[in-house]
């Protein structure tokens, strides 16, 4: 910000909690809320809604979080990008995985 300057406008969704805080900060004439302005913002959060989502089946965070470090290694034990290896190579590397 120091380089640039402030924003000349501020993309949110149409929640009424930015524009409360919009008009507290000062910063409610640049605030902008149209249609299509907002999917660069909104597509940088899928990471964190997906995760959001998985959160939901598990009734606590321990329970979520050993399940996440399993699968994880099990994940990056198991998939192999196959489409960038011969399959003769894929098949020997998944039955060495398997033992």
């Amino acid at each position: 910000m120091k380089r640039h300057g402030p924003p000349r406008m501020i993309v949110t969704d149409k929640l009424r909690s930015y524009s409360a805080a919009m008009k507290v900060i000062g910063n409610a004439g640049r605030q902008e809320t149209e249609r299509w302005l907002n999917n660069r913002a909104e597509n940088s959060h899928l990471p964190f809604r997906r995760r959001e989502r998985t959160m939901q089946r598990f009734r606590s965070i321990e329970t979520l979080q050993k399940f996440a470090s399993i699968h994880a290694s099990v994940h990056n034990h198991f998939d192999q990008q196959h489409h960038l290896i011969s399959r003769h190579h894929f098949n020997s590397s998944r039955d060495v995985a398997l033992d």
